[in-house]
């Protein structure tokens, strides 16, 4: 079995929780709305607490162009989750939901042994 890589889960503010490698970040409830009924990318904060104290924004999360997923990315890494998922988390039916890693354009040269998919090396 394939172990998640991160998760989503939903506050009682009506905001999320993403908790990805050991980090916790959180989209505010009027980012989650914005983004589900509107397609508006979302501001993704975590709290600082070794040297002071405040939010500071580490990424953000948008819905892909397919329109069927929403992408969180932050500077550790990129996570893809299905927006069904996503919107059940959010309204409270689900109480949390698994994250998968994206593959991004640099992840995805790396998958193919380094090569990139538009050399011609790559076909052979």
């Amino acid at each position: 079995m394939i172990s998640e890589a991160g998760t989503l889960a939903c506050t009682a503010a009506g905001g999320l929780v993403v908790d990805v490698e050991g980090e916790r970040y959180r989209i505010e409830a009027g980012d989650v709305k914005s983004l589900i009924f509107s397609g508006r990318p979302a501001q993704v904060v975590r709290e600082r607490h070794e040297g002071g104290t405040g939010l500071t924004i580490e990424g953000y999360a948008a819905v892909n162009p397919a329109g069927r997923a929403v992408v969180i990315r932050v500077r550790a890494g990129a996570w893809i989750v299905p927006l069904v998922s996503f919107r059940r988390v959010a309204c409270g039916e689900a109480v949390s939901a698994p994250l998968s890693p994206s593959c991004g354009a640099v992840q995805c040269a790396v998958k193919f042994t380094g090569r990139s998919r538009s050399s011609p090396a790559a076909d052979t």
